[in-house]
């Protein structure tokens, strides 16, 4: 298939993008690179079957019109946003563009040219885990941040774009993702974040208490998902959740990954009313419609990035 990946450059975009080419198939990425970083797709560039990167916005008109017309995509994978949640409570406006609107201007060209889209979405639209299986799709959802509240509305152009145009479209909302290649400073990283601080011998900080879950899904296990859906005809139309199933409190986290709790260190929560309390995720619809389920545990995850982020040259 010829597919575009927006967000392509991106932590979860490039191992998508790993996955389509071994999958066989023709890829073009746009990404403006706020979030994305260009050496995370540098290895494929020579790729016989990566067409081309463009630098480029989701919410550039023109240019998505020539893109969809020139190129003939079958599929997108649309995982170009803004997803710091702090930045969103900080700056609102950014994200509700680039967000809503920017997925408003990829459906729009979807519509037009017939083609499926998979949209990216998060975790972070749920309120707290009340069940011990995990959160469902069918479960409350609560935007806490900006960041959710654009996400949600997303969604819902999304689907009423399946409903009013029958355009096959699918919502992903994966956990926690962690990984190679995940940026080790900022936001939403924890397990980077921790694992750099720990190689340089700095504290391990924890916003709060930490006792808040999170459910940690492996990078490589959340691209085979991303990828998995685009695939599948039975989830069009359709909201689905991946995770590990497990969830673990950030001061569990931060013990498994230095054993020396006196490098660990409590502050003051930046956003407090952001913070989800309990995040487990069920994965069952996923399991059920496509056969997708986690192939690494927590540990081996953990031990994985810290070898990259020791190895690696481009933190």
């Amino acid at each position: 298939m010829k597919i575009l990946v927006t967000g392509g450059a991106g932590f979860i975009g490039r191992w998508v993008v790993k996955q389509l080419l071994k999958d066989g198939h023709q890829i073009w990425v746009l990404d403006d690179l706020s979030n994305g970083r260009q050496e995370n797709i540098n290895e494929f560039m020579k790729h016989k079957n990566f067409m081309k990167f463009i630098k480029g916005d989701i919410k550039d008109i023109p240019l998505l019109e020539k893109l969809f017309f020139n190129n003939g995509y079958d599929l997108c994978y649309h995982l170009g946003a803004s997803i710091n949640v702090q930045d969103s409570i900080d700056d609102p406006i950014s994200t509700f563009n680039n967000d809503t609107i920017g997925t408003f201007q990829v459906l729009e060209q979807c519509r037009k040219h017939h083609v499926k889209i998979v949209f990216m979405s998060t975790c972070m639209v749920y309120d707290r885990a009340t069940n011990p299986d995990g959160i469902k799709e069918t479960d409350p959802i609560k935007p806490a941040s900006p960041y959710a509240g654009a996400k949600i509305s997303a969604e819902n152009m999304v689907l009423s774009y399946f409903y009013a145009y029958d355009l096959p479209a699918v919502i992903i909302r994966p956990f926690n993702t962690y990984g190679p290649f995940q940026k080790t400073g900022g936001e939403g990283g924890v397990v980077a974040i921790f694992l750099k601080n720990k190689l340089d011998g700095k504290p391990l900080y924890i916003y709060g208490d930490g006792t808040q879950t999170r459910d940690l899904l492996y990078v490589e296990d959340c691209a085979r998902f991303v990828v998995q859906s685009g695939y599948s005809n039975s989830v069009n139309g359709e909201i689905v959740n991946a995770g590990l199933g497990r969830d673990i409190s950030i001061n569990d986290l931060a013990k498994l990954t230095v054993k020396d709790e006196s490098r660990i260190q409590h502050v003051e929560h930046i956003h407090p009313q952001s913070e989800i309390q309990k995040l487990l995720c069920n994965y069952e619809k996923a399991k059920r419609l496509f056969d997708w389920e986690p192939k690494i545990s927590l540990e081996e995850g953990i031990k994985k990035t810290e070898e990259w982020i020791r190895t690696t040259n481009l933190i």
